[in-house]
């Protein structure tokens, strides 16, 4: 292939949905072996550009030309054939089915089951001692945690021959959507900014700042980071406590070992650790989710032990919200309309169903109205299907009902990863709901595999490594290089502030 050639051109691309004008005269070239970021608000229309090029979606107008040939790409098998992967920011997986058979599906290499998987099993590990994309393949998808269905969905994209092996080292040609903007600094060659369907800025990273980036997503700065000047945060009373709580998954591996700690009333806690370290599970335990083998919680005075747990229920009765890790799973049933997901938890609360349980709809419908609209959920439609919304704006909706809650404001808040796939002005949005949801006296848990979300937003940072809280750093001395130590087992700290648990 000639390297002079772009290896993906759009031009003039148009979509439109309805009354929607998803993507307008688009025109994008990406060169050959490069790394190009795509970025934008939620809604802007990345996903819709890059489903045209996968084929998932056909364009009104425009023209795609790979490697200098015009091609027409119908659906995703010709452009598998084309040499394009997609990894999708949701998971397209089958919770019943194990890793291997997951990657497995629609792509068999011979007609006898045993021996395609073989085959496939044999290619997957090559892959994975090249990429370093650890996954357990004889797992059920649904028993893994987030962060390893996304190494999954790599690897499936990988595996069915998109040119992305060692990325830009080998050749590859790698198109990017990520709302992290210091990722794409870091990695990418050149960027292309949507917003509103359009672009509106196209060009090389060095002739860029992240702060000109973020500027062109959303017409205007924002602010994310720790303010200069930090706010000393009164601990109010506890509002939970935890003591020895310790979970083993159903295959037997320790989770969760022997975790203690207190939430204060007008805090926020961040816990730190990389990906597979027990996080997950242990907002799963305290939402209800799981049952410990052993452990003991006291909510405002209220105890739970291993014998006898609280229920999500029950939890959302004394004041506890939940904002899941993987949305689509436990956050939001996609085909409701959007007010009738602005409910679900609380659609047999009093202000929201009649003792006979009848949903109230004018009330329901107007309560809804409002979280869309405080929340900045994008369109503020009520009848809109949820699977209609972006990634980012089903997260605000989400937090939204839980925030909002209809008979009380929570008092204590679980969230995890409350930013993924969500944008930089929605990121500032939530940032701010946060602290003032804290400021008003709640008490927030943050789980985050984002570093900079836990300077940003975290009073106090608790770090878990191997399903154990390894050390505690008050907001003063919490850096990324103390994290680091601590998310790395090192115990040995000599930073101020910082306390290393042994």
């Amino acid at each position: 292939m000639n390297p002079a050639v772009p290896a993906v051109q759009l031009r003039s691309i148009f979509k439109r949905f309805g009354a929607v004008h998803a993507n307008r005269d688009i025109t994008l070239s990406v060169t050959a072996g490069s790394i190009h970021g795509l970025v934008g608000e939620n809604g802007a229309g990345k996903s819709t550009l890059m489903a045209i090029l996968y084929g998932l979606v056909q364009a009104d107008r425009g023209t795609i030309v790979i490697h200098g040939k015009t091609v027409a790409i119908n659906n995703s098998r010709t452009a598998i054939a084309l040499g394009i992967g997609m990894v999708h920011q949701h998971f397209l997986l089958i919770d019943s089915m194990s890793a291997l058979d997951n990657v497995l599906l629609g792509a068999e290499p011979h007609w006898r089951l045993t021996r395609s998987r073989a085959v496939v099993l044999e290619q997957l590990k090559v892959l994975i001692q090249q990429t370093g994309l650890e996954v357990d393949l004889t797992r059920l998808v649904g028993e893994l945690t987030v962060g390893a269905r996304q190494r999954l969905e790599i690897l499936k994209a990988l595996l069915r021959g998109a040119r992305i092996r060692q990325l830009r080292a080998r050749g590859t040609t790698v198109l990017v959507i990520t709302h992290k903007l210091k990722e794409v600094m870091t990695l990418c060659d050149a960027v292309t900014v949507l917003r509103a369907g359009q672009v509106v800025f196209d060009g090389p990273i060095a002739q860029c700042s992240l702060d000109q980036l973020a500027q062109a997503m959303v017409g205007r700065r924002v602010q994310l980071e720790r303010p200069d000047v930090l706010k000393a945060t009164p601990k109010g009373p506890v509002s939970l406590a935890v003591r020895d709580l310790s979970w083993r998954d159903p295959q037997g591996t320790q989770r969760v070992s022997g975790v203690n700690f207190d939430l204060h009333a007008g805090e926020i806690v961040g816990i730190a650790g990389v990906a597979g370290n027990g996080q997950s599970e242990l907002l799963a335990l305290l939402s209800g989710m799981f049952r410990p083998q052993t452990g003991r919680l006291d909510i405002e005075g209220t105890v739970w032990n291993s014998s006898r747990w609280l229920d999500p229920t029950t939890a959302r009765r004394l004041g506890m919200a939940h904002v899941p890790e993987d949305r689509h799973r436990f956050g939001v049933v996609l085909p409701l309309p959007l007010w009738e997901s602005a409910l679900l938890g609380y659609q047999r609360s009093r202000r929201f169903a009649t003792a006979w349980g009848w949903v109230r709809r004018q009330a329901s419908r107007a309560a809804a109205q409002v979280m869309l609209e405080r929340y900045d959920v994008r369109p503020a439609q009520l009848d809109l299907q949820t699977s209609t919304l972006s990634g980012g704006n089903q997260q605000k909706l989400i937090l939204a009902r839980e925030a909002m809650a209809p008979e009380q404001l929570p008092k204590i808040i679980l969230i995890g990863q409350p930013t993924r796939g969500v944008d930089i002005g929605a990121i500032e949005l939530i940032y701010g709901r946060l602290r003032a949801m804290r400021d008003g006296g709640a008490a927030v848990l943050l789980v985050s595999s984002e570093l900079d979300e836990i300077l940003a937003l975290a009073d106090r940072v608790l770090v878990m490594n191997q399903g154990v809280i390894v050390g505690e750093l008050m907001n003063e001395a919490v850096s990324e290089a103390a994290l680091g130590r601590l998310m790395a087992g090192v115990s040995s700290l000599t930073h101020a502030g910082v306390q290393a648990v042994p």
